[in-house]
């Protein structure tokens, strides 16, 4: 039997200084909760009639406030750790299709309920707490960004 596959779009944005921001996810604002939080990096599903660009400029304006990103460079496309449940029952797996963005500063940044917490991290620290969610291909890969 195939496995049914969502796509998800992701942001990584790094600063000049190449730190890059993640979000600590709040589990408890999920369907199906689990106990904890994780580190994540801005984006979602890509919905009906949105370009890939567009679900990519949304995601990171609902979840962060920012509007304004200096360039936007596709990075790696992956199959998460994460199984997303559907409404009769089974799963779906996660690909995620996540794009390098780069701001010019540390900008404010205005978090949307689904997140508790932001942090810029560097490259190093980012792999290893981006871990739950991410492959270690990906987390690897992290750590050689500047």
């Amino acid at each position: 039997m195939e496995k049914i596959y969502h796509l998800g779009i992701k942001g990584l944005i790094q600063n000049l200084s190449g730190n890059i921001l993640l979000l600590k996810v709040d589990q408890e604002k999920f369907k199906n909760p689990k106990p904890g939080s994780y580190w994540d990096i801005p984006g979602g599903r890509v919905t009906k009639g949105q370009s890939i660009e567009e679900t990519l400029k949304r995601e990171i304006k609902e979840e962060t406030g920012l509007t304004t990103i200096e360039s936007i460079q596709p990075l790696e496309t992956l199959i998460s750790n994460i199984e997303i449940p559907l409404e009769d029952g089974t799963t779906a797996g996660l690909v995620l299709s996540i794009y390098r963005c780069v701001v010019s500063s540390d900008p404010t940044i205005t978090l949307s309920e689904e997140h508790t917490d932001f942090s810029w991290a560097s490259p190093k620290e980012a792999s290893e707490l981006l871990a739950y969610k991410f492959p270690k291909e990906f987390t690897e890969k992290l750590k050689a960004l500047i």
